[in-house]
């Protein structure tokens, strides 16, 4: 009788590369003051290597030289009722986490480049490409927000955040995929 042998294992690089399906833009959100009241959107402008017109970030890049590495932050919908749990709330509003993107159905962290040399692009509807340049970390405000411990609930749940690549219009309902920067 002769062993079988698995089929081989793809590598870590190849399993990177592999997500097992598009995601969806369940909102834009959109805030024209660093402090202000975040607002819905359909719609979007996405400006390469600003952010999203009519947010602030964008505006904030348009006065500075050199691209910045927080153009748009972006948050998972499958969070959210991670964050609701930890914090005792029933549900929890995207605005009050002060993100401007919720995508589901795609691991956002999964997004953001594993290899220097392989970089992953997200990409959004069929213009949009997004570099995800790290985790985006909780503020001091989620104390009051979400309440005592808010801050450490969101610990390892608040998203991330990325640079605009290619701009255009993002709209809620776009497919998100995630795709190496070598097949665009």
């Amino acid at each position: 009788m002769t062993p079988s042998h698995p089929a081989a294992t793809p590598d870590l690089r190849a399993l990177c590369n592999q997500f097992p399906r598009p995601g969806r833009l369940d909102r834009i959100l959109l805030r024209a003051e660093r402090r202000g009241t975040l607002e819905n959107a359909h719609e979007a402008l996405a400006i390469a290597d600003r952010g999203l017109q009519g947010d602030h970030q964008a505006e904030a890049k348009a006065r500075r030289s050199g691209p910045s590495k927080r153009q748009i932050t972006l948050i998972q919908a499958e969070h959210l009722p991670v964050v609701a749990a930890l914090t005792g709330h029933s549900r929890i509003d995207p605005a009050m986490l002060r993100r401007n993107l919720v995508i589901s159905g795609i691991n956002l962290l999964a997004a953001g480049t594993l290899f220097a040399d392989s970089p992953l692009v997200l990409c959004i509807g069929t213009e949009v490409q997004l570099e995800v340049t790290g985790p985006c970390e909780p503020c001091s405000r989620m104390e009051s927000t979400l309440g005592p411990g808010g801050y450490n609930a969101m610990r390892g749940h608040g998203g991330v955040t990325a640079r605009v690549l290619a701009g255009g219009i993002l709209r809620v309902g776009d497919e998100v995929t995630v795709l190496p920067r070598s097949a665009l």
